[in-house]
């Protein structure tokens, strides 16, 4: 049987766990045994027997968690590459007037849901035990991938199904990263823990690149296909994880923190969805940094957090104990892991529209056809993470954390900076080696980062920091969007609408439609690039200006005419951007200077196996 009684010789080891086996945390580390130490020393205790009974426990561990972080994080970016098909397959055109808020809650509901729920979810997994919360999110994944691939709606209604049950999704997929992490770390000793948490994290880091390929091929087929990819995977890892994971965490007494999910749920939507809002233009100007709905959405998100902080110190029960914060390991790792997702996420969105809007189409690829282009060509950053992130994380438990941190986030920097310096017409293969690179820098960094954090935290406490963790990781995706939109709008603003009213009115468009048309705010050809529509058809159409004569359309909806023109303006806009994402990587590359570094090797290290 699975929990078969241990033999007589497993109970000395177990009483030498019971007595010895204390996690060096940067917590409350000088007090005696506390129900802390208690915790971990029943975790470790089940871990030995656990090992004993069953030696392959910890790798069954490994690759259903790694399946379902792969899953989530798939699904957080496969509709980045398919909206063209999803938004055509319910007949509704995304930048029409009005139609703008379907295309942000697309991209930023599934992202929202997950940054906001991991921390209460992680916090329930201590209560209630981390592998239910897990099972249950795998069963939410999965019927939410079902409904979605039977949109029975058009136009606005279809919309209004597929985001409301991308948030539904969202729930599943919050679960099961809330989980993921602290499952992991009670099934593996701290010196190898790095690995396996290397493995996780690099799951879940290529998932978002990955679903980007998958997105673009399944999209060839179907829109509905794009969903319908989850469903078996989703029953396959249902019943896989319910046969086979066992509750090794030892569950914490409480109960549920209501004015603490209320207060951190309520704040942190509303500052992510000010933020994201930020990108649309208000009054006369081209972002919406100047109104007063975005700046008081951003004011009072920010002030639903600070009460979450003051309603976390002094509830009986918190959802997440802000003492963790005192620890160099936890606070500075995750701070630092917020601005590797924030660097990651500006890199995925400004790299799509660099393809799609000019690249490829400079390459004889039709726009159309570009979204699936664009994520075979991003492939090297995938690999990237893949060869570095496991083999990053074995080396992290014999050496600790620090070196690796540091390295790849300097990496990543050094990575930007390439990138900004090559023309915006690049030969593929430079193109690739700064791509793998920053993949590489990314694999490095993730995966002893994760462990490091992981480590620092008392037992009973982890899947609340699980939930962190996945919070900081969600959430810079999120603001990804926001903020470097908004960057790239400003850079582009200085120099696009001079370009393009020269442009246009050389290729027979009149003075008043090209001024016009040039004083548009940018950030509707960045959105009509991203989604492999043809700018200068969507920027033109409504004026009929292409049916005018005298006016060479074959030319202006051409493959070659949008992505000449934006060249320069946009390399002015990349400049920023980029600059931008390498400043968050040494500002991260500091912040992990302040980690405890060593775990594995402790002298008081959770090692007990």
């Amino acid at each position: 049987m699975f929990w078969a009684e241990a033999p007589w010789e497993l109970i000395a080891i177990r009483i030498a766990v019971r007595v010895a086996a204390h996690m060096t945390t940067e917590i409350e580390m000088t007090k005696p045994i506390t129900m802390e130490n208690a915790a971990l020393n029943d975790t470790a205790s089940r871990r030995v027997r656990m090992d004993h009974d069953h030696p392959h426990y910890k790798w069954v561990v490994l690759s259903n968690t790694t399946l379902g972080t792969l899953l989530a994080t798939i699904n957080a970016s496969i509709v980045l590459i398919s909206l063209p098909a999803i938004f055509r397959g319910i007949g509704l055109n995304p930048l029409a007037p009005g139609n703008v808020s379907y295309l942000l809650w697309m991209l930023m509901g599934y992202l929202v849901v997950t940054a906001v729920l991991v921390v209460p979810f992680g916090r329930l997994g201590d209560m209630l035990g981390r592998v239910r919360i897990y099972n249950w999110g795998f069963v939410v994944f999965t019927l939410a991938a079902v409904a979605l691939s039977f949109d029975p709606f058009h136009l606005g209604g279809g919309a209004l199904w597929l985001i409301g049950w991308r948030v539904v999704q969202g729930v599943g997929g919050a679960m099961l990263m809330a989980s993921s992490s602290a499952i992991l770390t009670d099934a593996f000793p701290a010196n190898q823990r790095g690995m396996a948490l290397g493995v996780n994290m690099v799951s879940a880091v290529a998932g978002s690149f990955l679903g980007l390929l998958i997105g673009g091929v399944l999209s060839e087929w179907h829109w509905r296909a794009i969903f319908w990819v989850g469903v078996p995977i989703g029953i396959a890892g249902t019943i896989w994880s319910v046969r086979s994971l066992r509750e090794l965490g030892t569950r914490t007494a409480g109960k549920l923190d209501l004015p603490g999910i209320v207060t951190f749920g309520v704040g942190l939507t509303v500052l992510l969805a000010g933020i994201t809002y930020g990108i649309q233009p208000y009054g006369g100007s081209t972002t919406g940094w100047s109104n007063p709905l975005v700046l008081g959405a951003i004011a009072f998100g920010l002030v639903c957090l600070v009460a979450f902080y003051f309603v976390e110190r002094h509830v009986e029960s918190p959802m997440v104990d802000v003492r963790l914060f005192k620890s160099a390991s936890f606070g500075m790792g995750n701070f630092a892991g917020l601005m590797s997702s924030m660097g990651r996420g500006g890199l995925q969105f400004m790299l799509i529209i660099w393809l799609q809007g000019i690249w490829l189409p400079l390459h004889g690829y039709s726009f159309e056809s570009t979204p699936l282009w664009a994520g075979i060509y991003l492939l090297p950053i995938t690999v990237g993470f893949l060869v570095a992130g496991p083999l990053a994380g074995s080396l992290s438990d014999r050496y600790g954390a620090r070196p690796f941190t540091v390295g790849g986030m300097l990496l990543m920097a050094a990575s930007f900076i390439a990138l900004v310096l090559i023309p915006v017409n690049f030969d593929y293969w430079v193109f690739a080696t700064f791509a793998f690179l920053n993949g590489l820098g990314g694999g490095i960094f993730t995966a002893p980062n994760t462990a490091a954090i992981m480590s620092s935290v008392p037992a009973a406490q982890r899947g609340a920091a699980s939930g962190v963790r996945a919070t900081f990781f969600n959430a810079g995706n999120s603001l990804s969007i926001g903020v470097f939109f908004s960057l790239m709008i400003v850079g582009l603003a200085h120099t696009l609408p001079s370009a393009m009213s020269t442009g246009l009115q050389a290729q027979g468009v009149s003075a008043n439609v090209a001024h016009d048309v040039a004083n548009l705010p940018p950030v509707g050809s960045l959105f009509a690039a991203f989604l492999g529509y043809n700018p200068m058809a969507e920027l033109l159409g409504p004026s009929g200006a292409l049916q005018a004569p005298g006016v060479n359309a074959d030319l202006l909806t051409g493959k070659t005419f949008f992505p000449q023109l934006i060249t320069e303006p946009f390399h002015s806009g990349l400049t920023v951007v980029f600059i931008a994402a390498a400043v968050m990587m040494l500002l991260g590359a500091i912040a992990s200077l302040f980690s405890a570094g060593k775990y594995g090797t402790a002298p008081d290290a959770d090692n007990a196996a």
